[in-house]
């Protein structure tokens, strides 16, 4: 199992080491979306790159919540209980919360 925490730290250190953006979260978020539209545009081709973009999405993610100090994996385990217990009806072809 990978372990978050450490894993946010040693990619804000790599980012701190190679002199990288460490203060602009709004450049953070615009670079986050381009590296989606990289993955969306490498998968709608279907080019064998869409796993290294998807990739950079989560390492720039990573990053980002490192440098706004929120603990991802915690997070993420709380989001999924609530996903979890979220109720849906299909609607059309839509997902739709009750």
């Amino acid at each position: 199992m990978i372990d978050l925490k450490k894993l946010q730290k040693d990619i804000l250190q790599n980012k701190i080491d190679k002199w990288f953006n460490t203060t602009d979260v709004n450049m953070e978020f615009n670079l986050i979306y381009g590296e989606l539209a990289e993955a969306f545009e490498s998968h709608h081709k279907g080019l064998w790159k869409t796993w290294e973009e998807l990739a950079d999405v989560t390492i720039f993610i990573l990053w980002l919540s490192e440098m706004l100090w929120i603990d991802l994996e915690s997070e993420i385990l709380k989001k999924h209980e609530i996903n979890k217990a979220r109720k849906y009806k299909k609607s059309w072809n839509w997902h739709v919360k009750v």
